[in-house]
C-alpha cells in the first residue's frame, strides 16, 4: 500500500512563511485562507523560553472526523491516505469545519482576489469557481502528486510530484514520501528521530509528523 504523509522538522523550520506563499500562489486561495499555516510559538518556562515555528494544515487523518460527519459524502479519503473534497458534492454545512480539531477548513461565500478585481497571473491560472460557498482545505497538492505518479516520479523525490510547501522550503524543514515504503525519505526520518502528532490522542492518526528532538 501506500501512505503519503509530512514529516516537518521543527529545529529548522525558520518561519519564513514561504511554504504559506507557495500554497497561496500553487492553489489561488483568496486573501484570509491560508491551507498551509505556520505557527509562531514561545515554548518552555523562564529563563529557559525558546521560539518554535509549526507549520499547520489539514493532516490527512487515518480516521478523519471531518469525513464522519459529511452529511453528502463530499469528504473522502483515498486509499492512499489523502483527505479530498468533492466541490461538486459539497453543500457548504461546514460541519466538517467544525469537527476538524486542527482548524484546516475554509469557506467562502464570495469570491475575492489578492488585489481586488485585478488577478495575478497564478490567480487566472488557478482560481477555482467551484470552491465558492463549499468547505475547502490542503490537498497535498494532490493533482500534482496524481500527475507526477503517471510519468512514473516519486512525490516526495521529484518536485513535479512533490507539494508545492515542500518544494518552497528555504530551509529544508518540510518533507514528504509514502511512509509504508521502509526505504522511503519519511520512513528513514521517522526512524532517526524522535517525531510526535499533534492531538494524536484523539485517535484521528494524523498523516503529518513532527521531529523535535534527535532520538
Amino acid at each position: 500500500m501506500t501512505r503519503y504523509v509530512m514529516v516537518a522538522d521543527l529545529r529548522r523550520c525558520v518561519g519564513c512563511q514561504t511554504c504559506t506563499a507557495a500554497c497561496r500562489h500553487a492553489n489561488a486561495t483568496p486573501p484570509g485562507v491560508q491551507w498551509r499555516r505556520v505557527l509562531d510559538m514561545e515554548i518552555g518556562y523562564y529563563p529557559d523560553v525558546k521560539r518554535a515555528f509549526v507549520p499547520v494544515g489539514c493532516m490527512h487523518c487515518d480516521e478523519p472526523p471531518c469525513m464522519e460527519v459529511c452529511p453528502s459524502t463530499a469528504t473522502r479519503k483515498r486509499d492512499d491516505g489523502i483527505v479530498t473534497i468533492d466541490y461538486d458534492v459539497c453543500i457548504g454545512c461546514a460541519y466538517c469545519a467544525v469537527a476538524c480539531p486542527y482548524q484546516a477548513r475554509y469557506k467562502v461565500e464570495r469570491q475575492d482576489f489578492a488585489y481586488g478585481k485585478e488577478r495575478m497571473a497564478s490567480e487566472t491560472a488557478r482560481n477555482d469557481a467551484r470552491r465558492i460557498g463549499v468547505s475547502t482545505k490542503c490537498t497535498f497538492c494532490v493533482d500534482r502528486i496524481d500527475a507526477g505518479t503517471e510519468k512514473g516520479l516519486t512525490p516526495g523525490i521529484d518536485p513535479e510530484a512533490t507539494p508545492a510547501c515542500v518544494n518552497s522550503c528555504i530551509a529544508g524543514a518540510l518533507h514528504f514520501g509514502d511512509v509504508d515504503d521502509p526505504e522511503s525519505n519519511v520512513s528513514q526520518l521517522l526512524s532517526d528521530h524522535k517525531t510526535f502528532r499533534m492531538h494524536e490522542e484523539l485517535g484521528t492518526g494524523p498523516g503529518f509528523y513532527y521531529i523535535w528532538d534527535e532520538a
